[in-house]
Protein backbone atom coordinates (compact mmCIF):
# COMPACT_ATOMS: atom_id res chain seq x y z
CA UNK A 1 0.00 0.00 0.00
CA UNK A 2 1.30 3.33 -0.98
CA UNK A 3 1.26 5.39 1.86
CA UNK A 4 -0.26 9.61 1.50
CA UNK A 5 2.20 12.26 2.89
CA UNK A 6 0.23 13.49 5.80
CA UNK A 7 0.19 16.89 7.18
CA UNK A 8 1.83 18.54 10.13
CA UNK A 9 -1.56 18.61 11.85
CA UNK A 10 -2.40 15.26 10.83
CA UNK A 11 1.42 13.93 12.30
CA UNK A 12 0.54 16.37 15.48
CA UNK A 13 -2.84 14.74 16.47
CA UNK A 14 -1.32 11.34 15.98
CA UNK A 15 1.41 11.89 18.29
CA UNK A 16 0.16 13.96 20.92
CA UNK A 17 -0.65 10.95 23.06
CA UNK A 18 3.04 10.82 24.01
CA UNK A 19 2.15 14.34 25.84
CA UNK A 20 0.24 12.60 28.76
CA UNK A 21 2.91 9.38 28.33
CA UNK A 22 5.98 12.12 28.77
CA UNK A 23 3.56 13.43 31.82
CA UNK A 24 3.96 9.99 33.42
CA UNK A 25 7.61 8.99 32.68
CA UNK A 26 8.72 13.08 33.62
CA UNK A 27 6.78 12.73 37.00
CA UNK A 28 8.27 9.63 37.43
CA UNK A 29 11.68 10.11 36.36
CA UNK A 30 11.88 13.03 38.03
CA UNK A 31 10.44 12.70 41.35
CA UNK A 32 9.97 8.92 42.10
CA UNK A 33 13.76 9.15 43.99
CA UNK A 34 12.25 12.01 46.24
CA UNK A 35 9.13 9.80 46.60
CA UNK A 36 11.64 7.02 48.20
CA UNK A 37 14.24 8.89 49.99
CA UNK A 38 10.75 10.21 51.90
CA UNK A 39 9.67 7.21 52.91
CA UNK A 40 13.05 6.25 54.05
CA UNK A 41 15.31 4.90 51.27
CA UNK A 42 18.81 5.97 51.17
CA UNK A 43 20.31 6.92 48.16
CA UNK A 44 22.20 3.61 48.04
CA UNK A 45 19.07 1.54 47.82
CA UNK A 46 17.17 4.02 45.17
CA UNK A 47 18.89 2.27 42.34
CA UNK A 48 17.93 -1.02 43.11
CA UNK A 49 13.97 -0.24 43.71
CA UNK A 50 14.21 1.74 40.50
CA UNK A 51 14.72 -2.28 39.04
CA UNK A 52 10.72 -2.15 38.47
CA UNK A 53 11.18 0.43 35.67
CA UNK A 54 13.23 -1.71 33.20
CA UNK A 55 12.32 -4.89 34.35
CA UNK A 56 8.04 -3.72 33.28
CA UNK A 57 9.19 -2.80 29.88
CA UNK A 58 11.62 -5.87 29.52
CA UNK A 59 8.50 -8.09 29.77
CA UNK A 60 5.60 -5.54 28.25
CA UNK A 61 6.95 -4.36 25.70
CA UNK A 62 7.94 -7.30 22.92
CA UNK A 63 4.43 -8.71 24.45
CA UNK A 64 2.33 -5.17 23.29
CA UNK A 65 4.26 -4.65 20.17
CA UNK A 66 3.52 -8.88 19.23
CA UNK A 67 -0.26 -8.18 20.15
CA UNK A 68 -0.48 -4.86 18.74
CA UNK A 69 0.65 -6.70 15.39
CA UNK A 70 -2.23 -8.59 15.32
CA UNK A 71 -4.82 -6.96 16.53
CA UNK A 72 -7.54 -4.94 14.28
CA UNK A 73 -10.67 -3.40 15.70
CA UNK A 74 -12.48 -1.95 12.98
CA UNK A 75 -13.39 1.42 15.05
CA UNK A 76 -10.27 1.55 16.63
CA UNK A 77 -7.61 -0.08 14.99
CA UNK A 78 -4.55 -1.37 15.44
CA UNK A 79 -2.22 0.85 18.33
CA UNK A 80 -5.52 2.61 19.84
CA UNK A 81 -7.23 -0.07 21.58
CA UNK A 82 -3.10 -0.38 23.61
CA UNK A 83 -3.27 3.42 23.84
CA UNK A 84 -6.15 3.49 25.97
CA UNK A 85 -6.00 0.49 28.02
CA UNK A 86 -2.40 1.67 28.78
CA UNK A 87 -3.78 5.76 29.72
CA UNK A 88 -6.47 4.05 31.90
CA UNK A 89 -3.95 2.66 34.20
CA UNK A 90 -1.47 4.91 34.36
CA UNK A 91 -4.03 7.62 35.16
CA UNK A 92 -5.12 5.62 38.14
CA UNK A 93 -1.53 4.56 39.74
CA UNK A 94 -0.45 8.49 38.55
CA UNK A 95 -2.83 9.64 41.24
CA UNK A 96 -2.21 6.81 44.23
CA UNK A 97 1.65 7.19 44.49
CA UNK A 98 2.19 10.00 46.16
CA UNK A 99 -0.29 8.82 48.75
CA UNK A 100 1.99 5.24 49.57
CA UNK A 101 2.10 5.06 53.30
CA UNK A 102 5.39 2.80 53.34
CA UNK A 103 8.03 2.59 51.01
CA UNK A 104 7.07 -0.77 49.33
CA UNK A 105 3.87 0.68 48.26
CA UNK A 106 5.62 3.45 46.70
CA UNK A 107 7.90 0.51 45.13
CA UNK A 108 4.75 -1.62 44.06
CA UNK A 109 3.25 1.71 42.48
CA UNK A 110 6.36 1.81 40.01
CA UNK A 111 5.90 -1.66 39.00
CA UNK A 112 2.21 -0.65 38.07
CA UNK A 113 3.12 2.65 36.25
CA UNK A 114 6.02 1.93 34.52
CA UNK A 115 4.21 -1.84 33.12
CA UNK A 116 1.15 0.61 32.38
CA UNK A 117 2.94 3.19 30.47
CA UNK A 118 4.86 0.85 28.31
CA UNK A 119 1.42 -0.72 27.27
CA UNK A 120 0.28 2.95 25.71
CA UNK A 121 4.46 3.96 24.82
CA UNK A 122 5.33 0.83 22.49
CA UNK A 123 2.45 0.88 20.13
CA UNK A 124 2.98 4.81 19.46
CA UNK A 125 6.15 4.03 17.98
CA UNK A 126 4.74 1.62 15.82
CA UNK A 127 1.80 4.07 14.59
CA UNK A 128 4.51 6.51 13.24
CA UNK A 129 6.28 3.62 10.75
CA UNK A 130 2.68 2.59 10.07
CA UNK A 131 0.70 5.54 8.86
CA UNK A 132 4.15 7.27 7.13
CA UNK A 133 5.83 6.96 4.08
CA UNK A 134 9.62 6.21 4.22
CA UNK A 135 10.80 9.95 3.59
CA UNK A 136 8.23 11.65 6.28
CA UNK A 137 9.63 9.06 8.93
CA UNK A 138 12.33 11.10 10.44
CA UNK A 139 10.04 13.79 10.11
CA UNK A 140 7.28 12.08 12.03
CA UNK A 141 9.64 10.88 15.18
CA UNK A 142 11.48 14.39 15.31
CA UNK A 143 7.61 15.62 16.06
CA UNK A 144 7.09 13.25 18.36
CA UNK A 145 10.14 14.26 19.73
CA UNK A 146 9.04 17.50 20.14
CA UNK A 147 5.48 16.28 22.05
CA UNK A 148 7.74 14.50 24.52
CA UNK A 149 9.86 17.65 25.03
CA UNK A 150 7.14 19.65 26.16
CA UNK A 151 5.33 17.34 28.03
CA UNK A 152 9.05 16.48 29.99
CA UNK A 153 9.29 20.56 30.25
CA UNK A 154 5.80 21.10 31.89
CA UNK A 155 5.56 18.07 34.22
CA UNK A 156 9.03 18.85 35.85
CA UNK A 157 8.01 21.59 36.96
CA UNK A 158 4.75 20.77 38.11
CA UNK A 159 5.49 20.69 41.69
CA UNK A 160 7.37 23.65 42.07
CA UNK A 161 4.80 26.04 39.81
CA UNK A 162 2.19 23.94 42.82
CA UNK A 163 4.51 24.89 45.65
CA UNK A 164 4.69 28.56 43.96
CA UNK A 165 1.02 29.16 44.15
CA UNK A 166 1.26 28.36 47.79
CA UNK A 167 0.41 24.46 48.42
CA UNK A 168 2.92 23.40 51.13
CA UNK A 169 6.07 21.34 50.89
CA UNK A 170 6.25 20.69 54.69
CA UNK A 171 5.15 17.26 55.64
CA UNK A 172 5.48 14.71 58.79
CA UNK A 173 8.55 12.29 58.81
CA UNK A 174 7.38 9.37 56.01
CA UNK A 175 4.56 11.79 54.45
CA UNK A 176 4.99 13.18 50.88
CA UNK A 177 4.21 17.09 50.77
CA UNK A 178 1.18 17.38 49.17
CA UNK A 179 2.41 19.70 46.28
CA UNK A 180 3.62 16.34 45.23
CA UNK A 181 0.44 15.10 45.88
CA UNK A 182 -1.15 17.91 43.95
CA UNK A 183 1.25 17.32 40.73
CA UNK A 184 0.81 13.91 40.42
CA UNK A 185 -2.97 14.38 40.36
CA UNK A 186 -2.83 16.99 37.33
CA UNK A 187 -0.47 14.72 35.32
CA UNK A 188 -3.05 11.83 36.04
CA UNK A 189 -5.78 14.15 34.47
CA UNK A 190 -3.42 15.17 31.32
CA UNK A 191 -1.96 11.58 30.50
CA UNK A 192 -5.66 10.39 30.46
CA UNK A 193 -6.79 13.64 28.34
CA UNK A 194 -4.02 13.40 25.63
CA UNK A 195 -4.57 9.84 24.88
CA UNK A 196 -8.39 10.22 24.20
CA UNK A 197 -7.56 12.97 22.37
CA UNK A 198 -5.12 11.00 19.81
CA UNK A 199 -7.51 8.09 20.00
CA UNK A 200 -10.60 9.99 18.33
CA UNK A 201 -8.46 12.50 16.37
CA UNK A 202 -6.16 9.65 14.37
CA UNK A 203 -7.42 6.60 11.99
CA UNK A 204 -5.58 4.00 11.47
CA UNK A 205 -5.07 1.91 8.16
CA UNK A 206 -6.38 -1.65 8.04
CA UNK A 207 -4.65 -4.26 6.61
CA UNK A 208 -4.30 -4.84 3.45
CA UNK A 209 -5.53 -8.36 3.08
CA UNK A 210 -7.79 -9.09 6.09
CA UNK A 211 -8.27 -12.89 5.39
CA UNK A 212 -4.08 -13.22 5.40
CA UNK A 213 -4.46 -10.92 8.46
CA UNK A 214 -6.80 -13.37 10.12
CA UNK A 215 -4.76 -16.21 9.31
CA UNK A 216 -1.69 -14.95 10.39
CA UNK A 217 -3.04 -14.10 14.19
CA UNK A 218 -3.99 -17.62 14.12
CA UNK A 219 -0.84 -19.18 13.65
CA UNK A 220 2.37 -19.10 15.34
CA UNK A 221 3.80 -18.66 18.74
CA UNK A 222 4.21 -15.14 20.57
CA UNK A 223 7.76 -16.80 22.58
CA UNK A 224 8.33 -18.50 19.12
CA UNK A 225 8.16 -15.21 17.39
CA UNK A 226 9.47 -12.87 19.70
CA UNK A 227 12.88 -15.31 20.25
CA UNK A 228 12.97 -15.96 16.73
CA UNK A 229 13.22 -11.76 15.65
CA UNK A 230 15.82 -11.42 18.45
CA UNK A 231 17.65 -14.76 16.76
CA UNK A 232 17.61 -12.86 12.91
CA UNK A 233 17.38 -9.15 13.71
CA UNK A 234 19.29 -7.13 10.78
CA UNK A 235 22.63 -6.40 11.53
CA UNK A 236 21.93 -2.79 11.88
CA UNK A 237 19.65 -3.17 14.57
CA UNK A 238 21.85 -5.17 16.59
CA UNK A 239 24.48 -2.28 16.14
CA UNK A 240 21.70 0.84 17.25
CA UNK A 241 21.32 -1.60 20.40
CA UNK A 242 24.60 -1.23 21.30
CA UNK A 243 24.62 2.60 21.02
CA UNK A 244 21.39 2.30 23.04
CA UNK A 245 22.70 0.57 25.56
CA UNK A 246 25.37 3.15 26.79
CA UNK A 247 22.42 6.33 25.93
CA UNK A 248 19.77 4.60 28.37
CA UNK A 249 22.39 3.55 31.09
CA UNK A 250 23.40 6.94 31.50
CA UNK A 251 19.77 7.96 31.98
CA UNK A 252 18.90 5.68 34.31
CA UNK A 253 21.78 6.61 36.26
CA UNK A 254 20.08 10.58 36.06
CA UNK A 255 16.44 9.76 36.35
CA UNK A 256 17.65 7.25 39.94
CA UNK A 257 20.33 9.78 41.42
CA UNK A 258 20.36 13.25 40.11
CA UNK A 259 17.49 13.94 42.91
CA UNK A 260 19.74 12.64 45.82
CA UNK A 261 23.16 13.92 43.57
CA UNK A 262 21.85 17.39 42.79
CA UNK A 263 20.08 18.34 46.46
CA UNK A 264 23.20 17.19 48.01
CA UNK A 265 26.67 18.74 45.59
CA UNK A 266 24.56 21.13 43.84
CA UNK A 267 21.89 22.70 46.69
CA UNK A 268 23.56 21.67 50.08
CA UNK A 269 20.38 20.10 51.22
CA UNK A 270 20.12 16.36 51.31
CA UNK A 271 17.22 14.58 52.15
CA UNK A 272 17.31 14.25 56.50
CA UNK A 273 17.65 10.79 57.97
CA UNK A 274 15.07 9.55 60.07
CA UNK A 275 17.54 7.38 62.11
CA UNK A 276 19.07 10.50 63.23
CA UNK A 277 16.56 12.60 65.32
CA UNK A 278 14.99 12.06 68.09
CA UNK A 279 11.42 13.43 67.79
CA UNK A 280 10.31 13.23 71.13
CA UNK A 281 12.55 16.12 71.38
CA UNK A 282 11.29 19.40 70.10
CA UNK A 283 14.48 20.82 69.16
CA UNK A 284 14.83 17.41 67.31
CA UNK A 285 11.84 17.84 65.26
CA UNK A 286 12.37 21.25 64.72
CA UNK A 287 15.37 20.43 62.97
CA UNK A 288 14.45 17.57 61.00
CA UNK A 289 11.46 20.22 59.84
CA UNK A 290 14.02 22.50 58.52
CA UNK A 291 16.43 20.32 56.75
CA UNK A 292 13.15 18.24 55.52
CA UNK A 293 11.51 21.37 53.84
CA UNK A 294 15.13 22.59 52.56
CA UNK A 295 15.38 19.16 50.89
CA UNK A 296 11.72 19.10 49.33
CA UNK A 297 12.29 22.78 48.15
CA UNK A 298 15.81 21.78 46.94
CA UNK A 299 13.79 18.70 45.21
CA UNK A 300 11.04 21.27 43.61
CA UNK A 301 14.11 23.20 42.17
CA UNK A 302 16.07 19.99 40.57
CA UNK A 303 12.82 18.61 38.94
CA UNK A 304 12.13 22.05 37.92
CA UNK A 305 15.75 22.48 36.36
CA UNK A 306 15.73 18.34 34.65
CA UNK A 307 12.93 20.19 32.94
CA UNK A 308 15.13 21.69 31.13
CA UNK A 309 16.25 18.92 28.92
CA UNK A 310 12.26 18.32 28.06
CA UNK A 311 12.80 22.00 26.78
CA UNK A 312 15.58 21.90 24.84
CA UNK A 313 15.16 18.45 23.47
CA UNK A 314 12.16 20.06 22.00
CA UNK A 315 13.72 23.16 20.37
CA UNK A 316 16.01 20.58 19.00
CA UNK A 317 13.18 18.83 17.35
CA UNK A 318 11.91 21.34 16.28
CA UNK A 319 14.79 22.55 14.58
CA UNK A 320 15.26 19.30 12.70
CA UNK A 321 11.53 18.94 11.88
CA UNK A 322 11.82 22.01 9.94
CA UNK A 323 14.93 20.90 8.47
CA UNK A 324 14.08 17.49 7.91
CA UNK A 325 10.80 17.91 6.06
CA UNK A 326 12.35 19.54 2.96
CA UNK A 327 16.31 18.44 3.36
CA UNK A 328 18.14 15.00 3.25
CA UNK A 329 20.10 14.68 6.89
CA UNK A 330 23.05 11.96 8.45
CA UNK A 331 21.50 10.78 10.83
CA UNK A 332 24.81 9.28 12.07
CA UNK A 333 26.33 12.41 12.83
CA UNK A 334 23.54 14.26 14.02
CA UNK A 335 23.41 11.43 16.58
CA UNK A 336 26.64 11.24 17.39
CA UNK A 337 27.01 15.18 18.18
CA UNK A 338 24.38 15.57 20.28
CA UNK A 339 25.62 12.39 22.63
CA UNK A 340 28.59 13.71 23.48
CA UNK A 341 26.98 17.41 23.66
CA UNK A 342 24.73 15.18 26.11
CA UNK A 343 28.11 13.80 27.72
CA UNK A 344 29.27 17.26 28.73
CA UNK A 345 26.72 18.77 30.35
CA UNK A 346 26.44 15.56 32.28
CA UNK A 347 29.91 16.02 33.73
CA UNK A 348 30.24 19.42 33.88
CA UNK A 349 27.08 18.95 36.85
CA UNK A 350 30.09 18.01 39.06
CA UNK A 351 32.75 20.23 37.58
CA UNK A 352 30.52 23.88 37.80
CA UNK A 353 28.00 22.93 40.39
CA UNK A 354 26.26 26.26 40.44
CA UNK A 355 22.92 26.40 40.85
CA UNK A 356 22.37 29.11 38.24
CA UNK A 357 24.61 27.05 35.80
CA UNK A 358 22.57 23.72 36.42
CA UNK A 359 19.74 24.62 33.99
CA UNK A 360 22.34 24.77 31.14
CA UNK A 361 23.44 21.88 31.95
CA UNK A 362 20.47 20.31 31.80
CA UNK A 363 19.93 22.03 28.27
CA UNK A 364 23.25 19.83 26.82
CA UNK A 365 21.78 17.04 28.14
CA UNK A 366 18.53 17.49 26.08
CA UNK A 367 20.09 17.65 22.84
CA UNK A 368 21.07 14.36 23.50
CA UNK A 369 17.58 13.29 25.07
CA UNK A 370 15.84 15.27 21.83
CA UNK A 371 18.10 12.96 19.54
CA UNK A 372 18.16 9.63 21.81
CA UNK A 373 14.01 9.54 20.98
CA UNK A 374 14.37 10.19 17.31
CA UNK A 375 17.58 9.38 15.40
CA UNK A 376 17.82 5.86 16.76
CA UNK A 377 13.58 4.82 15.60
CA UNK A 378 14.23 6.45 12.36
CA UNK A 379 17.11 4.94 11.47
CA UNK A 380 15.73 1.44 12.57
CA UNK A 381 12.34 2.20 10.52
CA UNK A 382 14.45 1.81 7.42
CA UNK A 383 15.87 -1.59 7.97
CA UNK A 384 12.86 -3.82 9.46
CA UNK A 385 9.73 -4.82 7.66
CA UNK A 386 6.73 -3.38 7.75
CA UNK A 387 4.22 -6.29 8.56
CA UNK A 388 6.43 -6.42 11.96
CA UNK A 389 6.43 -3.28 12.81
CA UNK A 390 4.92 -3.66 16.25
CA UNK A 391 7.40 -6.73 17.30
CA UNK A 392 10.35 -5.10 15.45
CA UNK A 393 9.99 -2.55 18.11
CA UNK A 394 8.89 -3.82 20.99
CA UNK A 395 12.18 -6.38 20.81
CA UNK A 396 14.52 -2.91 19.86
CA UNK A 397 13.31 -1.52 23.27
CA UNK A 398 15.00 -4.28 24.79
CA UNK A 399 17.91 -2.50 24.09
CA UNK A 400 16.81 0.38 26.61
CA UNK A 401 15.61 -1.83 29.19
CA UNK A 402 18.51 -4.28 29.51
CA UNK A 403 21.13 -1.31 30.03
CA UNK A 404 18.75 0.13 32.98
CA UNK A 405 18.63 -3.32 34.74
CA UNK A 406 22.66 -3.53 34.92
CA UNK A 407 22.42 0.10 36.36
CA UNK A 408 19.74 -0.99 38.57
CA UNK A 409 21.62 -4.21 39.72
CA UNK A 410 24.55 -2.18 41.12
CA UNK A 411 25.99 -0.75 38.01
CA UNK A 412 25.37 2.68 38.23
CA UNK A 413 26.87 2.07 42.22
CA UNK A 414 29.68 0.43 40.82
CA UNK A 415 30.87 2.59 38.34
CA UNK A 416 30.44 5.62 40.18
CA UNK A 417 32.31 3.90 43.20
CA UNK A 418 35.17 3.84 40.83
CA UNK A 419 35.13 7.61 41.22
CA UNK A 420 33.86 8.53 44.89
CA UNK A 421 31.97 8.34 47.01
CA UNK A 422 29.43 11.01 46.16
CA UNK A 423 26.18 10.57 44.82
CA UNK A 424 27.20 13.12 42.29
CA UNK A 425 29.80 10.80 40.47
CA UNK A 426 26.91 8.85 39.06
CA UNK A 427 26.37 11.65 36.77
CA UNK A 428 30.16 11.68 36.11
CA UNK A 429 29.39 8.08 34.80
CA UNK A 430 26.43 9.02 33.21
CA UNK A 431 28.53 11.61 31.11
CA UNK A 432 31.07 8.99 30.24
CA UNK A 433 28.50 6.65 28.66
CA UNK A 434 27.05 8.93 26.57
CA UNK A 435 30.51 9.81 25.23
CA UNK A 436 31.29 6.57 24.74
CA UNK A 437 27.53 6.07 22.81
CA UNK A 438 28.55 8.43 20.40
CA UNK A 439 31.93 6.83 19.34
CA UNK A 440 29.47 3.63 18.96
CA UNK A 441 27.66 5.36 16.21
CA UNK A 442 30.90 4.80 13.65
CA UNK A 443 29.47 0.97 13.87
CA UNK A 444 26.42 2.16 11.84
CA UNK A 445 27.20 1.73 8.28
CA UNK A 446 23.60 1.03 6.30
CA UNK A 447 23.58 4.08 3.55
CA UNK A 448 19.80 4.36 4.02
CA UNK A 449 19.88 4.10 8.01
CA UNK A 450 22.23 7.03 7.69
CA UNK A 451 20.95 8.95 5.13
CA UNK A 452 17.34 9.78 3.46
CA UNK A 453 15.21 12.47 2.28
CA UNK A 454 13.00 13.06 5.09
Amino acid sequence: MKKPMLKFWDIWNMSFGFLGIQFGFALQGGFMSRIFQTLGATKEDIPLLWIAAPLTGLIVQPIIGYLSDRTWHPKFGRRRPFFLIGAVLSSITLFFVPHSPVLWVAVGCLWILDASINISMEPFRALVADKLPDQQRSYGFVVQTLIIGIGTWVASNLPWAVSELGVSDAAAPGVIPMSVKVAFSIGAFVFLASILYTVFTTKEYPPEDLNAFKKMKSEGSMLLEVFGYIRTMPKTMLKLGVIQFFSWFAFFAMWSLANPALTEHVFNAPAPLEGQFNFWNPSDEAQFQIENTAFQKASNLVGSSMGVYGLSSMAFALLLSFYTSRRTINRKLIHMGSLFIGGFGFTAMYLFPAPELLKFWFACVGIAWGSILSMPYAMLSTVVDPEKMGISMGVFNMFIVIPQIVAALNGVNLAAGLLGEQAIFALVVAGISLLISGLCNLLITEKNAIRYHA
